[in-house]
């Protein structure tokens, strides 16, 4: 494989392990990222994690702002294949059909379930009970190609967006390099996807944010999982974001949605549809991210009785 000529076209860090997988086994001739951004409240202009990889080892990086309009030294180096992981535009037919050998993405679901930008975040909110990664070929849909290979990974309680990112970045890394050979051979199983069991994880909306207390607490407290650490579920408290990185769940009969109705030395009780959700790191805002114990070291038990909850300014 050390010959075959790769152009690998990623983004953020989930692509860091697939990339410096391929470095070590394949002849990654150029790298394809985002343009960088501007990062924090100085907002100072940032390498993408694959950007700085690339730069690290040598390999020439380009940064189209519209890959449908502007791919020229993607045909320059004649690769032999293109792979893909978490880019982040839609790469058209011109693109696809540049390499001897063919198009292949690493897309962090079980496919059918979950194309598109969200996979482990929607998994995690749905409650779902495993995951995975898929080696797919590419076509023009999103995340629509036939199936190559594919590995699950059983989710557990304690796992979060942040876990699940790591864990499934390491399994897409090693897959993709097992798969490899079958598909330079030309060997590889290929499945087309089932479209009657097609679902989508589109990227989270800031309104999809926000925790509805009137919702059921184990929906909730999968929310706050599938949100944690980025981009962070959050409650308005007289107004003010808080955000929300983890919880706990109690189910109680009889319960009034949406009211403080319980504080304790290191949790406070939200009341929800079926019982009760404890919080236990938050991040108010303007703060920094701290246990619900120390926030309570410096606020009053009563103050946070009169908590108004997602009351929006009129």
């Amino acid at each position: 494989m050390k010959e075959t000529k790769v152009v690998f076209m990623g983004t953020p860090s989930f692509a860091v392990p697939v990339l410096e997988a391929l470095i070590e086994n394949c002849h990654v001739v150029l790298v394809v990222s985002q343009p960088d951004k501007e990062v924090g409240r100085k907002k100072v202009i940032t390498p993408t994690p694959i950007k700085e990889v690339a730069l690290k080892h040598q390999i020439p990086v380009f940064q189209p702002i519209k890959i449908k309009e502007d791919y020229e030294k993607i045909k320059q180096v004649e690769p032999d294949l293109i792979i893909t992981c978490a880019y982040g535009q839609i790469i058209p037919e011109s693109v696809l059909n540049i390499p001897k050998i063919g198009s292949f993405n690493v897309h962090a679901s079980l496919l059918p379930k979950y194309r598109g930008g969200a996979p482990i975040h929607h998994a995690l909110m749905n409650g779902e009970e495993k995951t995975g990664i898929t080696i797919m070929y590419m076509d023009k849909g999103m995340d629509s190609g036939d199936i190559i290979t594919q590995e699950e990974y059983q989710i557990k309680e304690t796992d979060n967006v942040g876990t699940l990112h790591e864990v499934l970045s390491q399994i897409g890394a090693k897959l993709l390099i097992e798969t490899l050979p079958s598909i330079i051979n030309k060997t590889n199983p290929r499945q087309k996807q089932n479209l009657e069991e097609v679902t989508y994880a589109y990227n989270i909306k800031r309104e999809e944010e926000r925790i509805d207390f009137y919702q059921n607490g184990v929906n909730i407290i999968h929310h706050i999982r599938g949100l944690n650490p980025f981009p962070t579920a959050n409650i308005l408290v007289n107004q003010e974001e808080f955000k929300v990185l983890e919880a706990k769940f109690q189910e109680q009969k009889d319960m009034t949605p949406n009211k403080v109705c319980e504080v304790t030395k290191d949790k406070i009780g939200i009341s929800c549809n079926d019982g009760i959700i404890y919080l236990t790191k938050i991040k108010p805002f303007g703060k920094k991210i701290m246990s619900v114990k120390d926030y309570l070291n410096g606020t009053k038990k009563e103050d946070v009785f009169h908590w108004k909850i997602n009351e929006e300014r009129k």
